[in-house]
């Protein structure tokens, strides 16, 4: 009889987890549709973005490696992007700011 009972509990927790697991996927596949929906909603609605200087797009993929190579701890790495940022487009918006972000990466070298 201990058995039986034993058999059924066991029985009821996993159809309980089952029950769980099957209703959390539904859940996640529900979420993802909704979200699939509130993008291409937002889609629809965003205005048309006019086109895009093609050099300001490289100017800025420069620029944010470069940062992303001195956070790493890169200055080398970051120095060679920002001058090539600087070589490239030298009357670029950003050219101040990577002249800066050099020293800086300088001041960190001379220092390590």
């Amino acid at each position: 009889m201990k058995t039986l009972v034993w058999l059924v509990s066991l029985a009821g927790i996993v159809a309980l987890g089952y029950a769980f697991w099957t209703w959390r996927n539904r859940w996640r596949e529900h979420r993802r549709g909704a979200e699939e929906r509130m993008a291409s909603f937002l889609a629809q609605a965003r205005p048309a973005a006019p086109a895009a200087d093609p050099g300001a797009a490289q100017e800025k993929l420069l620029l944010e490696a470069a940062a992303k190579a001195g956070q790493a701890g890169e200055a080398a790495l970051s120095i060679e992007l920002y001058g090539r940022l600087l070589v490239r487009f030298p009357q670029s918006a950003f050219a101040a700011q990577a002249r800066a972000a050099i020293e800086t990466q300088k001041e960190r070298i001379s220092k390590a």
